[in-house]
């Protein structure tokens, strides 16, 4: 519940991001550049050209979130077709999962970085490269889990009743395989907004002026002791949205796992 909560007051905020920025994210305060929290109008600061922090923190959610949630939903939605097809045929499965083996070869962050550097920086590039890297990973859960469903009664049961493969891989197998790669998706969203925020930082991402939580981050490296607030306040936020999405993962495994609601029924 405390990881929900966190995330609907970000997500909210993100939306209506228009209406609850007292500022525009870009224009510029100059006389008051580098002021701290508490200044007047300005209850979280500027940074060093003089913009609200406040502003650029809630339209940089608005980026970030969409920068970490959409390339998990993309994956997936690859992900899912491929890992039950390489479950379901042995031939095309030993193509699907040696191709995933190639990209497992690298650290995630690593060909994140790789992939953007070679199509260069900006939004669109960032979301695509996130997106290979996490297809491994995804697919990998599904096909793990199809291959458990796959000697199952009722895909046996569809056999003999003639069903078609489509229909038995994405009616009769897809309910039952899908919910480990919800989990796991829920799960990887916060890696890869800390990814996608390291990418911005490193100037492969998200490009300026557009406020990004990374981006923010990396404004304010030159200012960490004289105006700390600058990169601490977007830390901050990246970690709490982090851990506020591990929370929801894990409940969600728990939840989605009849193992696990069994050992606490038990228990209870």
């Amino acid at each position: 519940m405390s990881g929900a909560l966190i995330l609907a007051f970000v997500i909210v905020a993100a939306i209506f991001a228009p209406w609850l920025a007292p500022f525009d994210p870009t224009v510029s305060f100059p006389r008051l550049r580098l002021q701290g929290l508490g200044t007047p109008d300005h209850i979280l600061g500027l940074d060093h050209q003089g913009r609200d922090m406040l502003s650029r923190l809630i339209w940089g959610g608005r980026t970030t979130l969409f920068a970490g949630i959409t390339p998990v939903v993309l994956s997936a939605l690859f992900a899912i077709p491929l890992g039950l097809v390489a479950a379901w045929n042995d031939r095309l499965g030993s193509i699907i999962m040696r191709v995933m083996d190639v990209l497992f070869a690298f650290p995630m962050v690593l060909l994140a970085i790789m992939l953007a550097a070679f199509m260069g920086p900006g939004m669109v590039n960032m979301i695509i490269a996130l997106t290979i890297v996490l297809l491994p990973y995804n697919t990998r859960v599904v096909y793990v889990a199809a291959q458990q469903e796959r000697n199952s009664s009722y895909i046996e049961a569809a056999i003999a009743a003639a069903t078609p493969t489509p229909k038995i891989l994405f009616v009769e197998m897809l309910p039952n395989v899908v919910a480990a790669s919800i989990v796991y998706s829920t799960t990887i969203v916060g890696n890869i907004i800390i990814t996608a925020a390291g990418l911005s930082f490193l100037g492969l991402g998200v490009q300026a002026p557009t406020a990004e939580w990374g981006i923010i981050t990396s404004d304010g490296r030159q200012y960490l002791f004289n105006a700390a607030h600058i990169s601490l306040l977007p830390g901050i936020l990246i970690m709490t949205v982090v851990i506020a999405f591990n929370l929801l993962g894990d409940t969600l495994r728990d939840a989605l796992d009849p193992k696990t609601r069994l050992a606490l029924a038990s228990r209870k």
